[in-house]
């Protein structure tokens, strides 16, 4: 056994314990404290989680996102469906996430939309779509850096004996077939995160890695843009990993029930030559592992994100002869087994 496995063992084994003596402690607390996992919904979640579907969100001409259904005619336009055929459909994402409307009528709106005369008046071609964040208002965005085993070598670092957390803000939310403005940015040495993203459905704290399944939503394609001149200014990363777009996520999110998170090829390319091949069975702590975690620090609420870390092939693990940062001009392309291709462009 390795001193990482052991310590990895160790910190699972904790934490377990930490979760179990925290669900023992919290019985003799009054309501209003009461920190033990959160198994039943909320009033501001789904009684369950929605199965089956590939979501998106798309940008409206009032400035605001409508929700989006990927079908096998195209991109069902969900507010356009549910103004003509009234079937009790969330039109947003946020209202997915909170429960609102009736998630079945999301099925009616589209085989409706098919039989229609006026089909092309709801579907979109997927290279017609003006995408938008597939998640758009999260209240948390937590990120994890050093997960990739391969990526901390390449950084010639330490495996972490616990997950090491950092965030952005929702000024960064960005989306497929996004911009970012790096000649307008005080960084120069920009550099490219692809990252497995996973996304909370249900109100979790305490939870344990057994449950943590339970409280995945879903999944969607990431990339954790980042300025390491930024980054390493001081000890902390906030500054270089938060700065507007540089949290690129979608097109699509995958529900939990079509996607195994923990086995996905993982891949980017820039200008069409490829930079990272991996796989997230390369994670140091696994999608379940890092919910179970985060959840005993802070309540995950639906609709948070969770960035996974990145593989190896970033331009900081270059020689730094070999370091060429990225530029104006450039354009990347992040793509996830099953979670579909993401592309951005530097500007």
């Amino acid at each position: 056994m390795t001193h990482g496995t052991h310590d990895r063992r160790t910190f699972l084994k904790t934490t377990s314990l930490a979760g179990a003596a925290a669900v023992a402690a919290a019985a003799s607390l009054p309501a209003a404290t009461n920190a033990v996992a959160q198994s039943a919904p909320t009033a501001s979640e789904p009684k369950e989680l929605p199965k089956g579907m590939t979501f998106a969100t798309l940008r409206r001409p009032d400035g605001g996102f409508g929700l989006a259904l990927r079908t096998d005619r195209g991109i069902l336009d969900v507010v356009a469906a549910e103004q003509d055929f009234r079937e009790g459909a969330p039109t947003t994402i946020d209202a997915v996430f909170k429960g609102h409307g009736d998630i079945a009528g999301l099925r009616r709106l589209a085989d409706k939309a098919r039989a229609s005369a006026a089909a092309d008046r709801y579907f979109v071609a997927p290279d017609k779509a003006a995408f938008g964040p597939c998640v758009t208002t999260p209240e948390k965005i937590i990120c994890i850096g050093l997960n990739y085993r391969k990526h901390i070598a390449e950084m010639n670092a330490q495996v972490p004996k616990m997950p090491v957390l950092f965030n952005k803000f929702n000024t960064a939310l960005n989306h497929h077939d996004g911009t970012i403005g790096v000649s307008e940015s005080d960084g120069r040495n920009f550099d490219y995160e692809a990252e497995l993203v996973i996304v909370i459905g249900r109100t979790a704290r305490n939870v344990s890695e057994a449950d943590a399944a339970q409280y995945i939503f879903g999944f969607c394609t990431g990339n954790d843009f980042t300025a390491r001149d930024l980054q390493s200014r001081s000890s902390q990363w906030m500054l270089g990993k938060s700065l507007d777009g540089s949290g690129v996520i979608g097109p699509w999110l995958i529900t939990s029930d079509l996607v195994d998170g923990d086995n996905l090829g993982i891949s980017l390319t820039v200008n069409g030559q490829k930079r990272q091949s991996s796989n997230t069975s390369d994670m140091v702590f696994n999608t379940k592992q890092l919910v179970s975690y985060i959840s005993d620090y802070m309540t995950l609420k639906p609709g948070d994100l969770i960035f996974t870390g990145t593989p190896e092939g970033v331009i900081s693990g270059y020689p730094k002869d070999k370091q060429v940062w990225l530029k104006s001009g450039d354009k990347l392309v992040t793509t996830i087994d099953k979670l579909g291709d993401q592309h951005l462009t530097l500007t």
